[in-house]
């Protein structure tokens, strides 16, 4: 059984709103198509303005890295990083734990 992968994205950007509509049209677009992120989360730091991460989880690592390959993600991060004032970071995670709590 594979294990669930998480990337962690860090980006600056003062262009938020345009980067939200880019995604919201991507993943419209890749709707349906197996292999892609199965959950997303945006963050803004409270402290740093302008600063955000994202949370991308998948089923596996090798779904992430297949979903990579994707010609449209490799035009996806080149007009992402063109909205960022400085380029993202990138943490990649194997998911150990996740619950929701109450």
């Amino acid at each position: 059984m594979s294990q669930k992968f998480v990337q962690i994205i860090a980006f600056e950007t003062q262009k938020i709103d345009e980067l939200r509509k880019l995604l919201d049209r991507f993943e419209q677009k890749m709707q349906g198509k197996s292999g892609g992120p199965t959950h997303r989360i945006l963050l803004q730091d409270r402290d740093k303005s302008g600063r955000y991460l994202a949370i991308i989880e998948f089923e596996s690592h090798e779904a992430a890295m297949r979903n990579n390959e994707r010609p449209e993600v490799a035009k996806l991060n080149e007009e992402l990083t063109a909205l960022c004032t400085r380029a993202p970071s990138f943490t990649n995670c194997d998911l150990k734990d996740s619950r929701e709590l109450k």
